[in-house]
């Protein structure tokens, strides 16, 4: 603790813990009920950046999002009631994603609670299950105290949410209270047996196999596990939207394990012997719905870490688990002496060859092909471009044919969340101004969050936005299909000019309709000062990288008997 004795307010006492804690930008929607908090602020203004938000959920994407590409939790500060409910879909976005994140909520004053006050909610229940912890501060003097506690919480294990609720009359009440010291991450590490125990499985092992994914990744951890699946020769897999934990141009890169994926590489997961699980949760999404590995035993040899222990033995019950930060056991991975890889030589080779032939553009219907689409991308921008997307069908695009190459360069929300693109876009570029950022947004994506357009045009961010237009939404029009079709009903959209939209930001913008027109349209948004917008038209019917609406549709009435 520091010796910092002076009277000051609550909210005071507030903001010099974020300003011990290292905090150098929040983001916020501003409300009323924490005035004294953006008044403290202004005094820190020089050092740190207070990003004004349009809607709170684009503030809370932001947070997230800064938390999931730093490594530090990210800061988010709305008003009660309606901003804590509009940014409750950021804070479950971070819970999902494993990202460092603390919201701090304004609360109604304490001689009010439980009156059902003005914007008034209990967010105890409210967050009780999409956070690591909630509470709420009733005594300013404890502010230092609360702070620390949720910055500690935030970054521990496996990373996540915190919630703080600030009843108005706490923030302005004056105390003397001394402050707290800045927070250290602390994470448990591998037992040496367990290294031996996994080293000897990867000695009995004919078809291995690697999962990287979760969310407490840094740079030196990515190194330190490729060194680890080099010596060994392992092939390696990345998890939902976690692409961007090795370079997929590495020779042993076999994909992405998620949604769309590879039939190859499906067929390689179930016939491996040995899965090495350094990172994933194994959640929906990682094992296809849960089917591709037996439940409670997986079938095959299983090794999971995790620096979360909750997770481990949760669904699947692996014969090693081991509770660990990433970068404590990539570390001492890297350093086990390797195993004679010989055995599975050509299986890794064959690997990385299938995801090379799963990139090659396949041929699609209609005047715009995204797949072209992608390649030009590849070649225009750098490779360590951060591409963020939200959720639904044109993100299959990024997710197969991007190649991703750097840590931190991929922003998806695991959680499937929609309205993600531009926010995540916008927190990239503020923690990372000299890196190229690229957002991706369909077109009811867009509208959820778009928005925040007005947040890029305010701080000049030199973004470069896509918006995949093809009239509906997509996803749900494609279990429509299959489920019920020719029956559509609720997902069709009817659409702004989405250039226009964009100039009306002040926002350099353009519209594509044709493949062609894409290269030098790219290129003249990049040579922008500012963010620019690019609205690409697309066929309705070419619903993913592998299908059409119309094969489903016919697929579907065949088996239903239907003629």
């Amino acid at each position: 603790m520091t010796n910092n004795k002076s009277s000051r307010s609550g909210g005071r006492v507030l903001v010099d813990q974020l300003k011990i804690h290292g905090v150098e930008t929040a983001f916020c929607v501003p409300g009323e009920s924490y005035l004294d908090v953006i008044d403290s602020l202004y005094d820190h203004r020089e050092s740190i950046k207070l990003v004004v938000c349009r809607q709170e959920g684009g503030a809370a994407f932001m947070a997230e999002a800064y938390g999931k590409c730093t490594g530090k939790p990210g800061i988010c500060m709305v008003t009660r009631g309606p901003g804590a409910t509009n940014a409750s879909i950021g804070v479950h976005t971070a819970y999902q994603d494993s990202s460092p994140m603390i919201l701090l909520v304004g609360q109604v004053s304490r001689d009010m609670i439980e009156r059902e006050a003005f914007q008034e909610v209990d967010f105890r229940r409210m967050f009780g299950q999409m956070t690591k912890w909630v509470a709420q501060i009733d005594d300013a003097r404890r502010i230092p105290e609360y702070m620390s506690h949720a910055f500690h919480l935030a970054v521990s294990g496996r990373p996540g949410p915190v919630v703080l609720a600030l009843p108005e009359d706490m923030l302005v009440s004056e105390v003397d209270v001394a402050d707290a010291a800045p927070y250290r991450t602390v994470k448990p590490s591998p037992s040496a047996d367990a290294l031996d125990q996994l080293r000897g499985m990867l000695e009995t092992a004919q078809r291995p196999l690697v999962l990287l994914g979760g969310g407490d990744w840094s740079e030196k951890a990515c190194d330190d596990i490729r060194g680890f699946i080099e010596a060994n020769n392992l092939p390696v897999g990345c998890t939902f939207r976690r692409q961007d934990l090795i370079d997929n141009r590495h020779p042993n890169y076999c994909g992405d394990v998620g949604i769309g994926l590879n039939p190859l590489l499906a067929k390689r997961i179930k016939a491996a012997d040995l899965i090495v699980a350094i990172g994933p949760r194994l959640g929906e999404m990682t094992t296809g719905g849960y089917t591709m590995f037996e439940i409670p035993r997986p079938g095959k040899a299983l090794v999971h870490v995790h620096p979360g222990v909750d997770e481990l033995g949760r669904v699947y019950q692996a014969d090693l688990m081991i509770n660990s930060g990433m970068g404590e056991f990539a570390h001492t991975a890297s350093v086990m002496p390797a195993v004679d890889s010989s055995a599975w030589r050509d299986w890794t080779h064959q690997a990385h060859e299938d995801y090379l032939k799963n990139i090659e553009p396949q041929a699609s219907q209609g005047k715009v092909d995204l797949a072209q689409v992608m390649m030009e991308l590849r070649k225009q921008l750098p490779a360590d471009a951060i591409m963020t997307t939200g959720a639904g069908n044109y993100t299959g695009w990024v997710q197969r044919y991007w190649q991703y190459a750097a840590i931190r360069s991929q922003l998806g929300p695991t959680n499937g969340a929609m309205g993600y693109g531009v926010p995540s876009a916008v927190a990239a570029k503020l923690a990372f101004p000299q890196r190229t950022v690229a957002s991706f947004s369909g077109d009811g994506c867009f509208l959820m969050n778009g928005q925040e357009l007005a947040t890029a045009a305010q701080y000049d961010l030199k973004i470069l936005f896509f918006v995949i237009n093809n009239g509906m939404y997509g996803t749900i029009r494609m279990h429509q299909e299959r489920e019920y079709p020719a029956r559509v009903h609720g997902t069709d959209l009817r659409n702004p000019d989405f250039a226009g939209l964009a100039a009306a930001y002040g926002i350099h913008s353009a519209t594509v309709e044709r493949s062609d027109e894409f290269p030098q349209v790219l290129a003249d948004a990049i040579a922008q000062q500012g963010p620019a917008l690019i609205e690409i038209r697309t066929d309705p019917n070419v619903i993913t990288t592998r299908g059409t609406l119309s094969a489903m549709r016919e697929n579907a009435r065949k088996s239903q008997g239907q003629n």
